[in-house]
């Protein structure tokens, strides 16, 4: 279930070299990252320290996509684990959890692979978090039922897209998801285009700026 971290490195080791991790599988049906799908489900897995680390490690991959040389003791600083050395250092721990629950992959003593997108939680995994957590990630994953009328299963297609994109997805992965739970292709492209344009009326009022027609 869990992919094996092997021997981490430890100071005095300086810096670690980390690539991207390219999953074909992952990539497609996997969640960013940075999205609030990852800090909602699966923070209470990695824990804290170990997501902030991981968001830390891809965001470089914006600047850097092919990968980058990571300086331990800084990143350990700055992200409040300190530099103590040692293999139960709480910052070499983070990079063990990642490496055992699948979102980073050490390759040899001084790289790691860190994965871009987490897949979505297996029942094993939903089955350690609080209840409430349980049923709120029930209630995101619950398709709507196919003998719907039209115009109920549009309106439920809508709100699926809507929370889709609320939980980090950009608008392929959305429209991936609703032909997943069977929704007819028109059905699902109507639903993203609208959930994309309500999203964007309600950032303008949020922001305040006047519709185009009375600007």
């Amino acid at each position: 279930m869990y992919s094996t971290s092997g021997n981490l490195p430890t100071f005095p080791l300086e810096t670690l070299t980390v690539r991207p991790w390219v999953d074909e599988v992952i990539d497609t049906v996997g969640h960013e990252v940075r999205s609030p799908y990852v800090e909602q489900f699966w923070l209470g897995l990695l824990g804290p320290s170990s997501t902030w680390l991981l968001r830390r490690l891809v965001a470089r991959f914006d600047a850097e996509p092919d990968g980058y040389e990571l300086d331990l003791a800084v990143t350990a600083t700055a992200i409040g684990l300190g530099g103590r050395s040692g293999r139960h250092s709480p910052f070499l721990r983070s990079i063990d959890r990642c490496c055992r629950f699948g979102a980073a992959q050490q390759v040899d003593a001084s790289t790691l692979r860190v994965r871009r997108k987490l897949p979505p939680l297996t029942r094993s995994q939903l089955a350690r978090l609080p209840l409430e957590l349980q049923e709120a990630h029930a209630a995101w994953a619950d398709p709507p039922a196919p003998s719907l009328a039209v115009d109920e299963l549009r309106e439920r297609a809508r709100g699926l897209a809507l929370s889709l994109l609320e939980l980090g997805e950009d608008t392929e992965a959305t429209e991936r998801q609703l032909h997943r739970w069977r929704l007819h292709p028109a059905i699902a492209h109507e639903a993203v285009a609208w959930a994309v344009d309500h999203r964007q009326v309600t950032q303008r009022v949020a922001r305040g700026d006047q519709p185009p027609e009375a600007a």
